[in-house]
């Protein structure tokens, strides 16, 4: 099982194992709920399947590092497409039919993720990448909401080492520069894009690096 596949299964576990008042418990991204945020899941899983059924003739224009439009403002989850999705959450009204609509649609992705051929080229938001690198960046996607779906909960399962390491080594790439070796993945993720503001000792570290942060991604 490669990254995407093991954390998008934890992911994917991770919401089929929550008690459903914690549907209602704020996530990690700001103005949502956990329902809202697994909604958004949902969505993310369908671009996977649109993506992957999307071939493109022209040649890759980025790759998993350069998928992400990155600025320093984090979202104020005040947008369109966040009021839609506040909205798409709230018709579901029982958290079981939104378990049950992620498992659904969650369970194709992750099959049309295996069964892909990596090295095809697809489009999405207007950029060709190929379809290996796609995959690759979804582990981003993956490893960061899911630390949003737990960021206000106690216990639960969390993201695979294995994810966290990847992302960590994503974002290093995308910030030109490495987190200090004493800040662990989870902290390094969670700091480097802004989910949390890092103590003054974690400051004193990062250096001149503190600077430039948040690295916020789209």
């Amino acid at each position: 099982m490669d990254d995407f596949s093991r954390s998008w299964a934890a992911l994917r576990a991770a919401v089929a194992d929550l008690p459903d008042d914690d549907f209602a418990r704020p996530s990690g991204c700001a103005g949502w709920l956990v329902r809202d945020l697994v909604c958004h899941l949902v969505i993310d899983a369908q671009d996977v399947l649109i993506t992957l059924a999307t071939p493109a003739d022209a040649a890759p224009t980025r790759d998993a590092v350069t998928y992400w439009e990155v600025s320093s403002a984090p979202p104020a989850g005040d947008d369109e497409l966040s009021a839609l999705t506040v909205r798409l959450a709230a018709a579901y009204q029982e958290p079981r039919l939104l378990k049950f609509h992620l498992d659904d649609v969650g369970s194709a992705a992750g099959r049309a993720a295996a069964l892909a051929d990596r090295r095809q080229p697809v489009s999405t938001r207007d950029q060709v990448l190929t379809a290996g690198d796609y995959l690759d960046a979804y582990i981003m996607e993956w490893t960061l909401h899911h630390l949003d779906l737990i960021a206000h909960l106690r216990g639960g399962i969390r993201p695979p080492a294995s994810g966290l390491a990847r992302s960590r080594e994503m974002l290093e790439k995308i910030a030109g520069t490495a987190f200090p070796p004493s800040f662990s993945d989870c902290d390094a993720l969670l700091v480097g894009t802004g989910r949390r503001a890092p103590t003054a000792a974690e400051a004193a570290e990062l250096g001149a690096l503190a600077a430039r942060l948040p690295f916020v991604l789209g």
